[in-house]
């Protein structure tokens, strides 16, 4: 199954976002104490020069108050919106800390196939686009859920924003999804760097879905915090943001 990290498979009332059964454990009593922890006492250390890979971390609202400072990510992404109306709380912050560490940053936009695209897409552009940009900033389609559409539409709706933001902005953007979502609606897309997420492959092992040739990030673990591998250096990922 894909991987939902930050929305279940049904559209949100009042573009708020639905928790996932992840989402729900996270936001329960302690999690924060124990992702602090995590990192304080070094425990979340993440392979930031490992086997040529480079570490990074994705957040939300969910990790709101998350210790961009101690982090040993070489990279972060964090949610910005979801749908026609749902900002994240959080995104501010994140973007302002991932400034000051100075570090790779990108904003992520959650989509939902069963609205019009381009809204969804001018939606993400907006929020962003009112924060301070620097060369090398990362976009990203999340898509996660079918919103019960079939393949073929929410094949043609993710084409249709991701060919949207990158004539908007003049950046590629980049494609998020679970493995087995990616496998089955993404033919297409592969000119759209691919981040993947896929738990049950090492870190840096798994094999691009579709018809994708290489993946860019991978996802492998959601604990204690969702990390991630680039196959790619730090410089070689600002390439692919902000001119």
């Amino acid at each position: 199954m894909p991987h939902q990290r930050h929305s279940s498979t049904a559209p949100s009332p009042k573009g708020r976002p639905h928790l996932s059964r992840r989402r729900l454990r996270t936001a329960i009593a302690g999690a924060t104490l124990a992702l602090s922890v995590a990192v304080s006492t070094g425990l979340l250390t993440g392979p930031a020069h490992a086997d040529g890979f480079t570490y990074g971390e994705d957040v939300s609202g969910y990790e709101s108050d998350w210790n961009w400072s101690a982090s040993p990510a070489k990279f972060g992404i964090i949610k910005a919106t979801e749908g026609l109306t749902y900002d994240d709380s959080s995104f501010v912050r994140h973007w302002d800390e991932l400034a000051k560490k100075g570090i790779v940053r990108g904003a992520y936009h959650y989509g939902h196939p069963s609205n019009d695209p381009i809204a969804e897409a001018d939606h993400f552009l907006s929020v962003v686009n009112a924060q301070p940009g620097e060369p090398g900033d990362l976009l990203v389609l999340d898509l996660e859920t079918s919103d019960d559409e079939s393949v073929a539409h929410v094949n043609a709706w993710a084409k249709t924003w991701l060919q949207y933001v990158k004539a908007k902005t003049g950046i590629t953007p980049l494609f998020y999804s679970g493995w087995n979502f990616a496998d089955t609606y993404g033919y297409g897309l592969a000119d759209y760097p691919l981040w993947v997420a896929n738990y049950s492959m090492a870190m840096g092992t798994v094999t691009p879905p579709a018809d994708w040739k290489s993946w860019t990030i991978h996802q492998y673990t959601d604990a204690p915090v969702d990390q991630n591998v680039s196959s790619l250096t730090p410089g070689q990922l600002r390439a692919l943001g902000r001119p």
